[in-house]
Order: C-alpha cells, then structure tokens, then sequence
C-alpha cells in the first residue's frame, strides 16, 4: 500500500493525468495535418453540433462570454475548421457550421483518444482502467458536473 498522500497530490495528479491525454492528443493531431488545433478548438467543434450555433447560443454551451465565443470561431474560422452562414429561420442571424476539415478533426481526435485510452489500458491493464474510469464518474456525478462544462470553467 502506497504512504499516505497530502490531499493537495490528487487534484495534481488529476490535472496530470487529463493533461498527459490533452498533450499527447495534440501532438498526434499536429502530425496529422493539424498543428494549430487547441484543446478549446475541439471543445467549440463539439458545442456546434450537426446543425451549428450562433455566437451566443456557442456562448452559452461553452460557458464563456460572447466574445470569448467569437474569438474562438474567429480562430476556428482562419484555420479552415467554421464557416459562417446565413441562419435558415431567421435570416438577421448568422450560424456557425463545422467544414469538413473540421469535422476531419474531430473524427482524429475521437480516433487518437481512443488510441490513447489503449495507451492506458497497456501501461495499467483493462480492468484496472475500467475502475478507475468507474470510479471517477461515481465521484463527479453526485457534483452535478457535466463533462462537457470544461471551457467554461477553465477560464
């Protein structure tokens, strides 16, 4: 059995852990064709949906100001990733869309993250993993955390 921990090494170690993925994820990604892709690139891409989003609506599932948000799809949008285009109900809108190199990024990543879960169940072992990603989602759920409210919250 490992010493007792300060209670400061776990949130650390979380971090660690989320960020080992992150880095490595990217760094596939850069060799793949997408150098410039940041974890919040990926976070939007998610947040827009099949259909798209405005700004604002983009805003509000991220959990940032809209200018944050426009920022963003500024960003998204020189890299090839958005486009913007006229809202088919209502016209004064403008909603932002995945291009198909966008949606070519989100397929690697969702490829490279699995490839990468591989990674662990190497390092740990499968059912050594799966507990730990059980145990994980027994600790965040009673928070009311929604796994996709990072951005937001990273600010």
């Amino acid at each position: 059995m490992p010493p007792d921990r300060p209670g400061f090494e776990l949130p650390l170690l979380l971090a660690g852990a989320f960020r080992a993925i992150v880095d490595a994820l990217h760094a596939e990604l850069a060799r793949q064709g997408h150098p410039h892709a940041r974890p919040i690139h990926g976070f939007a891409l998610q947040a827009l949906g099949a259909e798209g989003q405005t700004i604002s609506a983009l805003a509000r599932r991220l959990g940032v100001t809209k200018q944050a948000a426009a920022k963003t799809v500024a960003g998204l949008e020189r890299l090839g990733y958005v486009r913007r285009v006229r809202d088919p109900v209502d016209g004064r809108a403008i909603r932002v869309l995945c291009t198909p190199r966008g949606e070519e990024l989100l397929t690697l990543s969702a490829l490279a993250f699995e490839r990468l879960r591989l990674e662990w169940v190497d390092a740990i072992g499968a059912a050594r993993l799966s507990r730990l990603e059980d145990d994980l989602e027994r600790l965040v759920k009673p928070a009311g955390i929604k796994l996709g409210d990072l951005p937001g919250w990273l600010r």
